[in-house]
């Protein structure tokens, strides 16, 4: 009998031990870390151009985001929500105003009115920027699934992103973002590439559409001043019309005043039946940061729409120099700009109505991020 006790007392004490060190060990072992971001921005803006079209109606702007003339705009509202839960994570980005509208502008409804005439209105899902999930198993490997901005080209949608507050060419007729999944891979330390699959370009849904490619190969020095991009996107859509862009980036920091920004790029077109069409462009940018609450940006680029890549918006070669300035206050960033757009041919309007190879415009931004 006592034998039997001490065999019980021992097992029953073995037992405890064991859960007593179970639950040390899982106190002792982290769950995972739960970390949430908000983030935000509001920009509003003036801008006239100086050929003073407004009675021809013709504003004057060929980019995105800054189509008005002699008004007050808002830009965007912008809220974006990152939560990220161990190796998963899931960003929503939401955007209200013309800047957002531009740029989801696939998703729209369109209706007619009492004239007859075809309007069109942007739906709930125009103002989802960006809505995707990713999940890391490793720091050297990345999947995200969902709606993100593009990979192609220097300049991004979010103004307190960029220095300049119009938009390049390239942005403008190149991709906005991109619906699917791709992943990222880091094999050594400064070297990673992407490579996804996704809707054709710009758009949030895309039944029975064939799926386009995209892809980046991305180098960077130890130091990290300097830093290249080779970006790719290109596939057909239903209608047979095969896009294909090539894209190079390039950053490097001269000292801790200034740094440059190349951003080169060339897109293709091919309808059934009919010859190639194409554009190609190339812009420099130089910033100059006296001080941290003041800088300057200066980009020039030349845009050649010769052979049509923009399907009738462009049809001749550009020169445009922007100057603009950053005047940082806080979380407010003040930016007055000047611009000198340049063509080949008569691509612009006086307010004669006559055109012109030339256009000038100045800009009043204020953006403030949190």
């Amino acid at each position: 009998m006592l034998r039997k006790k001490f065999v019980a007392a021992s097992a029953a004490y073995a037992l405890v031990f064991f859960l007593s060190n179970t639950a040390v060990a899982q106190d002792s072992t982290k769950a995972p870390e739960k970390t949430t971001n908000i983030t935000g921005s509001v920009d509003v803006y003036y801008r006239y151009n100086f050929l003073n079209a407004k009675d021809q109606g013709a504003f004057n702007n060929l980019t995105s985001f800054t189509n008005s003339q002699n008004s007050f705009e808002l830009g965007m509202a912008s809220l974006k929500v990152e939560h990220s839960f161990g190796k998963v994570s899931g960003v929503l980005d939401l955007g209200v105003g013309k800047r957002a509208e531009e740029f989801s502008y696939n998703d729209r409804t369109f209706s007619i009115d009492d004239n007859g005439d075809v309007v069109s209105s942007p739906n709930l899902l125009a103002i989802v920027k960006q809505a995707y999930v990713t999940f890391a198993p490793s720091d050297k490997f990345k999947f995200t699934f969902g709606k993100f901005g593009t990979h192609v080209g220097y300049e991004l949608l979010d103004p307190q992103l960029n220095r300049n507050y119009s938009m390049s060419y390239m942005f403008s007729y190149g991709p906005f973002f991109h619906t699917g999944l791709k992943i990222d891979v880091t094999p050594i330390d400064n070297i990673s590439f992407m490579l996804g699959v996704v809707n054709p370009t710009d758009m949030s849904t895309a039944s029975f559409e064939k799926k386009f490619f995209i892809g980046q190969f991305h180098a960077a020095s130890s130091n990290g001043n300097i830093s290249g991009y080779l970006n790719y996107a290109g596939g057909k859509n239903l209608a047979k019309v095969a896009s294909s862009q090539f894209d190079l980036v390039l950053t490097g920091k001269i000292s801790d005043k200034f740094s440059l920004g190349y951003n080169g790029t060339s897109r293709s077109l091919k309808y059934d039946n009919l010859p190639k069409q194409s554009f190609w462009g190339s812009a420099l940018y130089v910033n100059f940061d006296p001080m941290s609450s003041f800088g300057l940006t200066l980009r020039g680029e030349l845009f050649d729409d010769k052979k049509n890549g923009t399907d009738g918006y462009i049809g001749t070669s550009v020169f445009a120099t922007t100057l603009s300035a950053n005047v940082k206050i806080g979380p407010l960033t003040i930016i007055p700009e000047v611009r000198l757009d340049s063509a080949k041919d008569p691509l612009f309007v006086k307010n004669s109505g006559q055109p012109t190879k030339s256009s000038a415009s100045a800009i009043l931004a204020a953006v403030f991020s949190f």
